[in-house]
């Protein structure tokens, strides 16, 4: 069952002996109560990644040419989902759309690449990264590899300007994990799998005896590492919603010997 923020906050004002509400502003005990369910909350987020805050979306664009490989992680990202970006590598004058792999590498993996790269080609151009050093793409290839320095901007190695001046944020498709607003409103309801509300509320609960009454309640620590537990076990409400690594294939862009392109 879903629970709205006051349905939460009445739930736990019950156990705790206190004064019934009617609205999260009716006592200033009300509103200690939702500013704890909201910190539970963000950091229930943190702690793992939730099955119903998984998205398909896109990469947001750099805003400027002169970076013209540099894309930007939306804000409310939390974490790209097998890090692999896909873009859509359509050939010149084709009208079929090919949606293809853009492998992760680790951010010295990929210098040591790009560095390797004759900056006097007519394909290779020199650009200046967001803190003014100098990298090197292709100019005639979709990208094949990408990093991230900063954990903000998507670093690409390559586009071709026979195509786009820059890459595209509508040309990508990247499955990433989100962080949703938490908003102190009577009827706002958490973004979370039904059965991660129990433990959102035993969770809430459990600190504000401690927070709020300085006592800590054995049934509710209990419940809420009960909660804690089966939710470690269980949270994909789909099956194939985990998936167990196949420690016989290599993944591509990430570990193993490199060849790198000069030309």
């Amino acid at each position: 069952m879903r629970l709205s923020l006051l349905d939460m906050v009445q739930d736990i004002a019950s156990d705790m002996n206190s004064d019934t509400v009617n609205s999260l502003s009716d006592t200033v005990e009300a509103q200690q109560i939702a500013y704890i369910i909201r910190s539970t909350y963000y950091e229930l987020h943190a702690n793992r990644n939730w099955p119903n805050t998984r998205q398909l979306l896109q990469l947001d664009s750099s805003g400027t040419l002169s970076r013209p490989t540099h894309m930007l992680l939306p804000d409310n990202i939390k974490e790209i989902e097998g890090a692999e970006v896909k873009y859509n590598k359509q050939k010149p004058g084709e009208t079929r759309k090919r949606y293809d792999d853009v492998h992760y590498m680790y951010p010295d993996e990929f210098l040591e690449m790009v560095n390797h790269r004759d900056n006097t080609k007519d394909n290779v151009d020199v650009i200046l990264d967001v803190n003014d050093v100098e990298i090197m793409i292709f100019t005639d290839r979709h990208p094949e590899y990408f990093t991230s320095f900063d954990d903000k901007y998507i670093v690409f190695d390559s586009y071709n300007i026979d195509i786009d001046s820059t890459l595209q944020n509508s040309k990508t498709q990247v499955i990433a994990y989100s962080t949703p607003e938490f908003r102190m409103e009577n009827n706002f309801i958490p973004e979370m799998p039904i059965d991660g509300f129990p433990l959102l509320l035993a969770e809430a609960k459990s600190r504000c005896f401690v927070s709020i009454k300085e006592m800590a309640n054995e049934k509710v620590e209990q419940s809420a590492q009960k909660q804690s537990r089966w939710m470690a076990r269980k949270a994909w409400r789909t099956k194939g919603g985990v998936r167990y690594p196949d420690y016989g294939r290599k993944s591509p862009g990430r570990t193993g010997n490199w060849k790198f392109d000069k030309y």
